[in-house]
């Protein structure tokens, strides 16, 4: 992933042998977990304070997640099902744009073409965009995954989670103590500094406690990142709008648990709904600069009488720090930077930053230098700022009101490094040949298809449409149909619960 340094720069630098993890949330616990799994021979200590406690509503992950707890950190699935107690999402349900609906999946529906056909699958697209992939075929049956010869669900593919936070944090503490991770209870109370660098933290309890590397895990605190280096910010709000969330949510009664996250365009920003198995997470992202937070509330509430929490209103800034690592520190999760959780890039992130960190200590062998470490925040804030300009294209192209907020995203919102990108599409069409040689880098964490799930969703206009032949729409509309039955028989997502739990359930 990054290329090895050189031998006399890496003898120079100290080695790194001991390091404390600042925070105990999922950023936290995911540092700790990835570095003692990773790199053995660390001792790391997690030091998290139940004076801040940690977030404590639901979230959704994207597929990266599933991927890295079972196959790079080793998490038997049993134990993670059983104490994590998650539910599957096979992407996210858009009412969003002149659509009716789109979805948008972590397979492939337009990075593709179907045998027969003259052009890749964004083409056929124009009208109907439904049943373009197995993922998106399920999610518009409601259902969570194909079955087997014997009628039992086949739990595979780029499927993702919705979790609720405080059920993760615990099954991933209790993973953390036995992979060999030391854990405290205490509360900071100031970062002793020396030479632009910690040289220890000092707590609550009168505890002075020193490592060789700081994860900064904080949060939105940004304890030592922000408070005690003084990194300096980088806004996104030239791009994403929204500044406060409202949060809430209420009991499942009989409602179906359904297979992926909905995203709704709401007057003044966007509401998500997030599916547990005995509760439903809803939350309204908005932005103060348009509506008071209490007719953003007075929304949140017509759109959701069946609310029974007490809502909460959060206060954010969308942005990253300009260096995600700066002498002796390293930031992970909200403490490096935040955007709102539109397409639930939270904990990707975070698992993006720490592999690299991982990474990082491995090709130096444990001696980072400045060449790596500007190496690591160059990476890092590419990361950001294409999950920044994925949003923009969100914002940009969703007319579907016409409220003052929207007609200002339509007018006012920069698309970042990924403007020539749709300046492309808009001349040669949904063809992701010719669109991955836009790309500012490459690979990159969408690929064209996201951002071509968004173009073709939001059926923003190109001027190359291609008019099928009938005996070519009749091949590409067989093959939606095949989709679409195989997705009829699935089983849903309680159907999935139910047989994950029996005795005789094993997994392979």
């Amino acid at each position: 992933m990054v290329s090895q340094s050189e031998p006399d720069s890496a003898a120079a630098a100290p080695e790194i042998r001991r390091v404390l993890v600042l925070g105990g949330g999922s950023a936290g616990l995911l540092a700790a977990l990835t570095l003692k799994k990773l790199h053995p021979g660390l001792a790391v200590e997690l030091i998290r304070s139940s004076e801040i406690g940690v977030i404590g509503v639901g979230e959704g992950t994207t597929a990266v997640f599933p991927a890295h707890l079972f196959q790079t950190l080793g998490i038997s699935k049993e134990e993670f099902y059983r104490e994590a107690q998650p539910t599957w999402k096979q992407g996210i349900r858009f009412l969003w744009g002149p659509r009716e609906e789109f979805l948008y999946d972590f397979e492939f529906q337009y990075d593709r073409q179907v045998p027969g056909t003259l052009k890749p699958t964004g083409y056929y697209a124009t009208g109907d965009c439904s049943d373009l992939s197995e993922a998106t075929a399920l999610m518009k049956r409601q259902k969570a995954f194909a079955t087997g010869p014997l009628g039992r669900p086949l739990i595979k593919g780029q499927y993702a989670f919705h979790i609720e936070n405080h059920r993760l944090v615990a099954c991933l503490e209790a993973i953390a103590a036995r992979a060999g991770v030391t854990m405290g209870d205490d509360t900071l109370e100031r970062a002793e500094m020396a030479d632009g660098r910690v040289a220890a933290l000092h707590f609550k309890s009168g505890e002075r406690r020193t490592a060789d590397l700081y994860v900064d895990a904080s949060g939105f605190r940004a304890e030592l990142i922000g408070k005690a280096l003084d990194e300096p910010f980088k806004s996104f709000s030239d791009a994403l709008f929204c500044d406060r969330a409202v949060i809430g949510g209420w009991e499942r009664t009989d409602e179906p648990i359904l297979p992926y996250t909905t995203a709704e365009t709401m007057k003044h920003g966007w509401c998500w709904q997030i599916e547990h198995e005995t509760f439903i997470n809803r939350g309204y992202v908005y932005s103060s600069g348009f509506v008071p937070d209490d007719d953003a509330l007075a929304e949140f509430f017509e759109k959701n009488p069946k609310v029974t929490t007490k809502p909460r209103v959060v206060k954010f800034r969308s942005g990253r720090y300009e260096r995600s690592w700066v002498g002796n520190v390293v930031a992970v999760g909200n403490a490096s930077g935040f955007v709102e959780p539109l397409e639930a890039t939270a904990l990707a992130q975070t698992i993006y930053e720490c592999l690299w960190l991982a990474e990082s200590l491995r090709v130096t062998g444990g001696r980072p230098d400045e060449t790596s470490t500007a190496f690591y925040n160059r990476i890092i804030g590419i990361a950001w700022d294409e999950i920044r300009d994925f949003l923009a294209y969100h914002y940009k192209f969703n007319n579907r009101l016409d409220t003052p907020f929207w007609l200002h995203c339509r007018e006012a919102t920069r698309l970042g490094n990924y403007e020539a990108l749709y300046q492309l599409y808009r001349e040669v069409g949904p063809n992701p040949v010719l669109l991955f040689h836009a790309l500012p880098q490459r690979p990159n964490i969408y690929g064209v298809e996201g951002f071509l799930a968004m173009l073709v969703g939001m059926q923003v206009p190109h001027d190359r449409p291609h008019l099928a032949a009938p005996a070519e729409r009749e091949l590409f509309d067989r093959h939606r149909a095949r989709l679409a039955a195989a997705a009829k028989h699935a089983a849903t997502v309680r159907q999935t619960l139910d047989a994950i739990r029996q005795p005789a359930w094993q997994w392979t």
